[in-house]
């Protein structure tokens, strides 16, 4: 079964304008086979997973060119920088749009050679698993999102443990399509994969096992200011290791760091990132939660209903094309709010809580917004409510089923 990604109505205009497409992700969120099903016939699929293919495009890429000639849609460009100068070539010789579509799982060693070699020639476009919005078959009106009345006045009924379910499970195309599909064999293999595949090869783990241990401890931390030494410490790894190791989770799609928002005019504001996981299944297999209702009781509780919101709404730019202006805040008087939209100069502030009745005291610290100087537009608490209802003015509780 195919469900509709939000991301194919901005592809489709970006394939109008660019010379070349690259879809980056982790692993098995659909790269390919967005770009197989939204491709015209006429143009060739190949992959660099086979070594045959791979062989020929490191060794000899003219060649490769020649046998492949555009329109293509090359699977796993990282492989092969070495045919990055050459799609540049090829892009200047024909110089029309939509020649060279390309998917990545690794975008720190890719979108180096990339910027270097398609500088100016080449649209970005980075894909996560399903949105809520797309498995219910939505995701061509799914927007970016601002809490404005409008926007959030129309939900889709989600209780508590179906949204556990969801969270539990995880957004990966083979675990979300298939209520059948064994949740703990794919996360299973999935970690082995990664770290026979990427990891290995990125970060010359010589001691799986401890990695192992590195990713358990991230795991635990999702929706957490990110503490390196702790994280070293329980992993029981070097400092710098820990470094590298969350630079290669964050550049290959696994976890993202959410900024702290400060200006100069803010020197009491806290400068240490939020870590959260991208796929909350893959977070709860790791973290041990063996049941959706074990999860839902348990001390990750709140942190991961947090994640799943976050996700959510990065989904919801991302797929659009779109940049995630977030950010959050914390002072240093220990004043904290869990996600800010700076949008057109304005901030929208949003809080996250696991609540069915939220209240004034959920939005307390926007009043410190004042001190940013800046426009604060309407506001917003994602909860477990049933209906938008107002809780103050210009902030509004948001249901968990209108994202």
């Amino acid at each position: 079964m195919y469900l509709t990604r939000t991301l194919e109505n901005w592809f489709k205009e970006a394939s109008r304008q660019f010379p070349v497409l690259l879809v980056t992700g982790a692993r098995q969120v659909g790269k390919t086979t967005f770009l197989r099903r939204v491709s015209e016939p006429e143009r060739t699929y190949v992959t660099l997973d086979d070594p045959l293919v791979l062989a020929l495009a490191k060794s000899d890429p003219a060649l490769f060119m020649q046998r492949f000639p555009p329109p293509v849609l090359i699977d796993e460009i990282q492989y092969a920088p070495e045919l990055l100068p050459y799609i540049k070539m090829a892009c200047d010789q024909r110089r029309t749009p939509n020649l060279f579509w390309l998917t990545g799982s690794q975008q720190f060693q890719m979108m180096r050679g990339v910027s270097e070699s398609l500088a100016g020639r080449v649209g970005v476009l980075q894909l996560l698993g399903f949105s809520r919005r797309e498995l219910l078959g939505r995701g061509e009106t799914s927007r970016p999102f601002l809490p404005l009345p409008e926007e959030t006045e129309t939900s889709s009924p989600l209780d508590l443990m179906e949204l556990y379910r969801l969270i539990w499970r995880g957004s990966f195309p083979a675990i979300a399509l298939s209520e059948q599909g064994d949740r703990d064999l794919f996360y299973s293999s999935y970690i082995q994969t990664y770290l026979q595949r990427d990891i290995r090869d990125l970060a010359r783990v010589g001691d799986e096992m401890a990695f192992l241990r590195f990713l358990r401890a991230a795991a635990a931390r999702t929706g957490q200011l990110l503490n390196m030494a702790d994280l070293a410490r329980d992993a029981d790894v070097a400092f710098n290791t820990a470094k590298s190791w969350l630079s290669i989770l964050q550049t290959s799609g696994i976890v993202y760091l959410l900024e702290p928002y400060h200006s100069n005019l803010t020197k009491r504001l806290v400068k240490t990132p939020k870590l959260y996981f991208l796929d909350t299944g893959l977070c709860a297999y790791l973290t041990q939660w063996s049941t959706p209702e074990t999860l839902e009781s348990g001390a990750m509780s709140g942190a991961i209903l947090e994640t799943w919101v976050i996700v959510e709404l990065l989904k919801s730019y991302w797929h659009n094309g779109r940049q995630a202006p977030f950010f959050y805040y914390r002072d240093k008087d220990k004043k904290e709010i869990d996600l800010l939209i700076i949008q057109d100069g304005t901030i929208y502030p949003l809080e996250c809580k696991k609540s069915a009745s939220p209240g004034m005291g959920d939005i307390r610290n926007f009043g410190v917004l004042v001190n940013l100087k800046m426009p604060v537009g309407s506001g917003a608490v994602i909860c477990l409510t049933q209906q938008s209802l107002p809780l103050g003015p210009a902030v509004r509780s948001v249901p968990v089923g209108s994202l």
